[in-house]
């Protein structure tokens, strides 16, 4: 039997703008599902269905690592579950497969069938879950530009759980709403999200955290005007009301990915001071004790 296990993501910076060419940086997190060839499916998503051949059965898979309290984390589980499955069923078909040329032909085969699943969507969380590590992500008309990256040292990283669930596909939705009824508002906030998340990536390969906090700031607030131009809470409220304590301290409290809630980051020259912890969790937040730039999909015959 082949098991298999692919990490759940972080998306740091470039929500929204990824889809429209900027770069993305995302990470993947020491929580992972597993995925094992031998055991028969008791669930299957529509992203595996959406993959499989007519030959296929799907394979069984946990991921209770990716949930907390009866609910997703907002991690990336559909994503993580696809490629986990489809490791497991690459490898028992292919066992000789080298792991770089396993984790290729999933990341092709998982992209195709996630975009088909969910309607379209960048892929970010796709690759996060292949490869593992810190990844830039940038879309073009030949398809994805990834190269791996490392966070900055002199940067601390915290990953917080909100206590509510947002809709990614909801969220997205109310931007496309407002491309189409305010252009020049879309065109202003997006574009400043865009212009914010190139200077992330250049500042992280570069390996300026300085210049790398000052961008992620600087989204915190392109997504905080997207959010209220579209009628949203890209940037929640208790994320809005947190972030001027978050600066007094030298670092930012912004939304990861979409927003909206599941996901909130704290990234500091220090780790957040006592006092932000108290009011993070007096709104109902907690710190997700999870490592970042974990390993991608690995497999195991057995």
């Amino acid at each position: 039997m082949t098991v298999a296990r692919a990490p759940g993501k972080v998306v740091l910076s470039g929500a929204y703008s990824v889809l429209s060419g900027a770069p993305a940086i995302v990470t993947a997190v020491s929580r992972y599902v597993v995925a094992d060839s031998s055991r028969p499916a008791t669930l299957l998503t529509d992203e595996v269905r959406a993959a499989l051949a007519a030959h296929e059965a799907a394979p069984w898979f946990d991921a209770s690592a990716l949930r907390e309290d009866g609910r997703k984390l907002g991690l990336g589980s559909s994503a993580a579950i696809l490629v986990a499955s489809l490791c497991a069923l690459g490898l028992r078909a292919e066992p000789d497969l080298q792991p770089a040329e396993l984790r290729a032909k999933v990341f092709e085969r998982a992209l195709l069938a996630h975009r088909r699943a969910q309607g379209g969507g960048s892929g970010v969380d796709v690759a996060a879950s292949t490869f593992g590590g810190t990844l830039i992500y940038r879309l073009d008309a030949a398809g994805p530009e990834i190269s791996a990256t490392a966070l900055p040292a002199e940067l601390h990283f915290e990953v917080w759980t909100c206590p509510t669930s947002s809709s990614t596909p909801g969220l997205l939705g109310a931007v496309q709403r407002l491309r189409e009824q305010a252009p020049a508002a879309h065109a202003r906030w997006l574009g400043a999200q865009a212009e914010a998340a190139a200077t992330a990536a250049t500042c992280i390969q570069q390996l300026e955290a300085a210049g790398l906090l000052a961008a992620l700031l600087a989204q915190q607030r392109a997504l905080s005007g997207l959010g209220r131009a579209a009628g949203v809470p890209i940037v929640t409220p208790e994320l809005a009301q947190l972030a001027p304590i978050a600066e007094e301290e030298g670092g930012v409290l912004l939304p990861a990915g979409a927003g909206g809630g599941d996901i909130a980051l704290f990234v500091g020259g220090a780790p957040s001071s006592s006092g932000l912890r108290a009011a993070l969790d007096k709104c109902a937040h907690r710190l997700l004790r999870t490592d970042l730039s974990a390993p991608g999909a690995e497999t195991y015959m057995m």
